[in-house]
């Protein structure tokens, strides 16, 4: 049987007389146990994250075995707490939004285990959603007026992206990383500079002290696809200048390579973001993703967009990185669009923006 019925077919059980339709959401794709409560799409009633950064940073990274078994400690309390700071009741909600991919696949589990038994206790609709698509669609939380079609560039630890956005539901990506993704390498030259993990937001700080100047990172281009990323070689440039400093008993800055390297991301993202808008005549970008909430990739975009006439969006920082509102608002669309899944849906870890099952 199949479980997905496709977007553009309404589902006939949606209840039309009902005013308002309200999404539990639960994302634990990676180390955030989260759970949430959103109306309408555009509404966040409730948005609880638990958190495991302290205790990843004693190793330096994300280790999966303890991410999952710290979701299933915790996923049960955040779901309850998101229901009653939402002053609902599972009677309340219209459906079960939860992320099935990409991501940890111990971690995805858990959330999609928790949301299936919800499902079926509770006998209400199952909406998968594409981690991805979830942070694209927190844009539409704080900027109501914003509808696709639109181009989004989505920064995270995992992904980059490049992405069109044609209607709820509907991508096509035109570019994405080689290798690294924009967060991978944050995480690597912070490691590299000893500031330890998570790498991005203390780069993001530590630059505010360098010069953006003091070391000319190189900006890789991918030949003959335009849109397409390449960080490995920033990262390895970086790593190299790190060297060569310890070889020749030159003074390492780290504030100066915090702040250069920082600088050749943010000309490689707003250089391929504005460039697709003007190939594809799209005058609204957005961005999405942990890697969006840094002052500067924000300051550049926003400054190239006032420059170019371009209308830009971005979430508050608490919707950049992971958690569940973005995936109760990107289920919501779904579910008015008819997307259903089954009993047997299954966690995918390497599920592809777009992909359907």
């Amino acid at each position: 049987m199949d479980n997905n019925i496709e977007n553009n077919q309404m589902d006939s059980n949606i209840d039309k007389s009902k005013k308002d339709i309200l999404i539990l959401a639960i994302e634990t794709s990676c180390d955030e146990t989260a759970a949430a409560v959103v109306k309408n799409g555009r509404e966040v009633l409730s948005n609880v994250i638990s958190s495991q950064i302290d205790l990843h940073t004693l190793y330096g990274g994300v280790v999966p075995e303890i991410a999952s078994r710290k979701h299933i400690e915790k996923i049960n309390q955040v779901i309850t707490q998101a229901l009653d700071m939402a002053k609902a009741s599972l009677e309340d909600i219209d459906a079960i939004g939860v992320t099935y991919g990409p991501g940890l696949v111990g971690a995805l589990l858990v959330g999609v285990s928790a949301a299936k038994a919800l499902a079926y206790a509770s006998n209400k609709p199952l909406v998968g959603v594409h981690h991805i698509e979830g942070h694209i669609s927190a844009n539409y939380i704080e900027n109501k007026e914003l509808e696709p079609p639109f181009i989004c560039m989505v920064v995270s630890g995992g992904h980059t992206h490049l992405v069109i956005v044609k209607d709820y539901g509907k991508y096509e990506v035109i570019g994405r990383t080689r290798d690294d993704a924009a967060g991978e390498a944050f995480d690597k030259v912070a490691r590299a500079i000893g500031l330890g993990y998570p790498g991005g937001p203390k780069i993001d700080k530590l630059s505010k002290e360098g010069n953006p100047k003091a070391i000319e990172f190189p900006r890789a281009a991918v030949e003959g696809a335009p849109f397409d990323f390449s960080f490995s070689g920033l990262k390895s440039a970086v790593l190299n200048h790190i060297n060569m400093c310890e070889m020749k008993n030159i003074e390492i800055v780290p504030a100066d390579i915090a702040a250069s390297f920082q600088s050749a991301v943010v000309d490689s993202l707003t250089g391929r973001a504005f460039n697709a808008c003007k190939q594809y005549s799209c005058n609204k970008l957005a961005i999405a993703g942990g890697v969006a909430s840094n002052s500067a990739i924000r300051e550049a975009f926003s400054k190239m967009s006032v420059d170019r006439n371009i209308e830009f969006y971005y979430p508050s920082p608490v919707f950049c990185t992971d958690n569940a509102a973005m995936i109760g608002v990107a289920a919501y669309y779904e579910y008015i669009n008819g997307t259903r899944h089954g009993l047997d849906l299954n966690a995918i870890p390497n599920l592809k923006l777009g992909e359907r099952i």
